[in-house]
């Protein structure tokens, strides 16, 4: 729980995001070294065989995977959805700004209970966002669920390496650099302690394909990048 108090995780996280959303962009880039812009590009260049023509992008946030996936595989539509209208206010700006709101549309939704029919994408992705589902089966069977049949899934969330000597560095950085920079730009303290925690904490590998499995999708498999600091899951329904 980001905050600690008896309050359910999806609106701690509303406002936790609400709160961070004008830092959140930057801090990305420069606590990632600008690796995740390398991330996002590995997930979504997977699914260019498929060319997928309708996408949703879950926990969207300011838009930056959406954005990318517009650039990358020029599909018709793209949905993003998330629970902070913050992060997607800056989002709908991002989208107008690159001349891709014609494409792009932002609306506010909860993975755990989505607002579309049955069979509606042709691919669903998220970029670390999934950590911050309250029930991730129930998340993952709903994007299951409007996914096509034949659709696929393309899924980055940050994890702990194993291996030394990065496990130890990763714990350092994570828990000196991250937190007190990130605090100082965001003026949050609880929020980047909640994310670094949600690294340490969130099953990750052959956890999540289990899980993936589980929900309903098959053809599951897994790419851990930079040393197992992030992971691409993807998946077919």
């Amino acid at each position: 729980m980001p905050y600690g108090n008896s309050q359910e995780k999806s609106r701690q996280v509303e406002k936790m995001f609400n709160g961070i959303a004008h830092s959140y962009d930057a801090l990305n880039h420069r606590l990632s070294f600008g690796i995740d812009r390398s991330w996002r590009r590995k997930a979504i260049t997977w699914l260019l065989p498929f060319k997928p023509q309708s996408v949703l992008d879950v926990a969207t946030g300011t838009g930056d995977f959406a954005l990318l996936v517009a650039d990358i595989l020029k599909p018709q539509k793209i949905i993003g959805i998330d629970i902070s209208d913050e992060m997607m206010r800056i989002g709908r700006e991002k989208a107008k700004n690159e001349g891709k709101d014609n494409v792009i549309s932002f609306e506010r939704g909860d993975c755990e209970r989505l607002e579309f029919p049955d069979n509606t994408f042709d691919a669903i992705t998220a970029a670390f966002g999934i950590r911050n589902f309250q029930d991730l089966d129930a998340a993952l069977k709903e994007m299951c669920r409007v996914l096509k049949k034949g659709g696929h899934a393309s899924i980055l969330e940050l994890s702990c390496p194993t291996g030394f000597p990065m496990k130890q560095l990763f714990w350092l950085y994570s828990h000196t650099v991250l937190q007190l920079y990130g605090t100082i730009v965001s003026k949050d303290k609880k929020a980047y302690s909640y994310l670094t925690n949600t690294i340490e904490a969130f099953p990750k590998g052959e956890v999540v394909v289990g899980a993936l499995k589980r929900t309903g999708f098959s053809e599951v498999g897994l790419k851990s990048l930079t040393f197992g600091t992030c992971i691409f899951y993807y998946a077919t329904k």
